[in-house]
């Protein structure tokens, strides 16, 4: 993998009443919800959209693996910061390293997790290469931050 594509990319998020069970503590599927959004938005970081992915270029970016290892619960109105690193660029697909801390950046960590994106044809789901493009601009926003 190339190193200049592993800085971390870090979103804040707030726990609404919706994400969380009766007793006010997340649920734990939506720290998963958590997590889409960070990288969403690392890809907005770079100008790039998932929906013209898929119309311009016939490509999705499709959650291949999730691994969590919950340590500590969020709870209703808590201030999240979810992380977002590549750990390991294929030709088909990204891993990136994934945690979520209370109230900062440094704060408690509350979830270290890793997810495997694929890139898939919108069509016939098959693996499909990332484009050069998406790994140039990779490689433009590594090197600016």
């Amino acid at each position: 993998m190339n190193q200049s594509l592993n800085k971390e990319f870090m979103f804040p998020c707030r726990v609404y009443w919706e994400d969380t069970d009766a007793g006010g503590v997340v649920y734990y599927a939506n720290y998963m919800k958590f997590m889409e959004r960070a990288r969403t938005e690392w890809l907005r970081s770079m100008g790039i959209e998932q929906t013209p992915l898929k119309e311009q270029y016939g490509i999705l970016m499709v959650v291949a693996k999730v691994e969590a290892n919950y340590k500590r619960p969020a709870r209703y109105g808590d201030l999240l910061h979810v992380s977002c690193r590549v750990i390991e660029q294929g030709k088909a697909s990204l891993n990136f390293e994934q945690n979520i801390y209370r109230d900062r950046a440094d704060g408690e960590l509350l979830l270290a997790g890793n997810t495997r994106i694929a890139c898939v044809d919108a069509n016939t789901f098959k693996p499909c290469a990332l484009p050069k493009m998406i790994v140039q601009a990779f490689i433009a926003y590594q090197s600016a931050h």
